[in-house]
């Protein structure tokens, strides 16, 4: 298989002993180091005239520095929706904090330039860097439905955003004319100038049974999660037993009652 046009998009940050915390603002996308998939914390590192917002702040488990630094806030009610939380933290000038991350997710931080064109779901976003702005991108309906997101977010840098996801984050190029097949769930990012539909592709069968897939075509590039929640598959790695699987398959309501 040719992997010519996948990159693994580095940019996590990664573990610190509680006494190191810091973040490379400065690094290319490309020269990120990626964090293994293990670290359940991110340092980050503030030098005066930095400010960062914190989208989820709960997930501030250990600051240092002056307690006026932190500064909460009321979230917009579009970001209170997209969130399902009130609450957003902005943190000021020299300073340290530790982030707890979910288990099985990953932060990775990526550099957003003024020309960037982007489009996010905001559930990813746990931290923006002061400075950067962002702006509402409405979806089709047949996307909206596909997604269950109407609105997508374009931030402008320049700027640095912390992103959460299922597994590292990978870059993968468009071409004109070749489409691009992405399963909706894996999706993160998508240039606002590309053209996207859902759809299916492969044979009766595969089609099927397959989850929605978004086709892409056109210029840049789009990040990608290359895991994604499936309990279903939790399930299956979990399970202690061939005909225990068989049942659940197989029996009317068997995934229910067979545990």
């Amino acid at each position: 298989m040719d992997h010519s046009g996948l990159h693994r998009r580095s940019g996590g940050i990664g573990p610190k002993p509680c006494t190191s915390f810091r973040v490379k603002w400065t690094e290319s996308r490309s020269n990120l180091t990626l964090p293994n998939s293990s670290w359940s914390l991110a340092a980050l590192e503030l030098e005066e005239g930095e400010a960062v917002h914190v989208l989820h702040p709960n997930q501030i488990v250990a600051f240092r520095g002056a307690s006026s630094q932190r500064e909460d806030s009321l979230m917009k009610l579009s970001g209170m929706y997209r969130k399902k939380r009130m609450i957003q933290s902005c943190i000021r000038g020299k300073s340290r904090f530790l982030l707890g991350l979910p288990d099985g997710y990953i932060l990775t931080a990526v550099n957003i330039a003024a020309e960037d064109d982007l489009l996010f779901e905001f559930r990813h976003v746990l931290f923006y860097t002061e400075g950067m702005k962002f702006r509402t991108h409405i979806q089709t309906v047949a996307k909206a439905l596909m997604t269950r997101d109407l609105v997508r977010m374009r931030f402008e840098g320049p700027g640095t955003l912390g992103l959460l996801t299922s597994g590292p984050l990978y870059e993968l190029a468009l071409h004109p004319t070749e489409p691009l097949f992405v399963d909706t769930a894996c999706l993160v990012a998508y240039p606002r100038q590309s053209q996207i539909r859902p759809c299916v592709y492969g044979n009766t069968l595969a089609s099927q049974h397959m989850n929605y897939q978004w086709e892409l075509t056109g210029q840049g590039s789009v990040l990608i999660q290359p895991c994604k929640p499936d309990k279903t598959l939790d399930d299956q790695m979990q399970s202690n037993g061939l005909i225990r699987r068989v049942l659940r398959e197989l029996l009317p309501f068997g995934g229910v009652f067979i545990k």
